[in-house]
């Protein structure tokens, strides 16, 4: 992208998502994209500087929260995407596609409290090693809302000392003064994680919900400093 150029977003359309247009809106508002749906059936992401997988309920959640969205045509050019390098944005529903693609590690499983939650969290910014995070600061705390019954992240033992040995986990929930306390994890997530990355550190999934906290007049801009993140470290690599 040149340096006078708008970032181009792709976002991710599945049977049953439900925040595809919050996140083209999210963008659009900050950081200026030029945003499109992507159907998923087709195979054409538009050469997009990023592909953003949006919340919802991929094919209503049958099976398995992602389990069907994964063999979605679109995928096979989400996975292009990101084994060229191609930044990748998992949101909720899209971080649970992701882990059961197999782009990123561990499963979202069902919440502990088996309970839908719709409520406000904080979360702490655990690595700046990612396209969202490098404008960031570790532990910087961001308020974010959160939508989901299946956020409890898991991994097998050997998987998790590979996250942990490769600097994975990019957020973790806590409460507003940054301390990770029994209260602050809403669904039982291993470790309190709320987001991480693959081992490349160009896919990123997190289940709270940052394009549904990125306009002041909502109250709440925190979600737009991964969006701005992103931008800042395209607009250096194509300076």
């Amino acid at each position: 992208m040149s340096s006078g150029a708008r970032p181009r977003v792709s976002v991710v359309l599945f049977p049953g998502s439900n925040c595809d247009h919050d996140a083209v809106h999210a963008v659009e508002t900050a950081i200026g994209a030029d945003a499109r749906l992507v159907w998923h059936d087709g195979t054409d992401l538009g050469r997009p500087d990023l592909v953003v997988l949006p919340g919802g309920f991929s094919y209503g959640d049958y099976l398995r929260c992602g389990a069907l969205a994964r063999f979605s045509p679109v995928m096979d050019s989400v996975r292009d995407f990101a084994a060229s390098g191609g930044p990748v944005l998992g949101i909720c529903n899209g971080f649970q596609v992701l882990c059961e693609a197999g782009l990123l590690p561990g499963a979202l499983l069902a919440n502990s409290g088996q309970r839908f939650l719709c409520q406000d969290v904080h979360v702490r910014v655990e690595t700046i090693r990612t396209p969202f995070t490098s404008d960031l600061t570790k532990g910087d705390v961001l308020r974010l809302p959160i939508a989901h019954g299946d956020g409890n992240w898991r991994a097998e033992e050997a998987t998790w000392d590979d996250v942990v040995a490769h600097d994975q986990v990019v957020f973790r929930y806590c409460d507003a003064a940054g301390e990770r306390v029994a209260s602050a994890n809403p669904n039982g997530s291993h470790d309190d994680v709320a987001g991480v990355c693959n081992r490349a550190r160009n896919v990123v999934g997190l289940m709270p919900h940052p394009e549904r906290a990125s306009e002041e007049i909502l109250g709440n801009a925190d979600g737009a400093r991964l969006f701005r993140s992103f931008a800042s470290g395209l607009l250096g690599r194509s300076a």
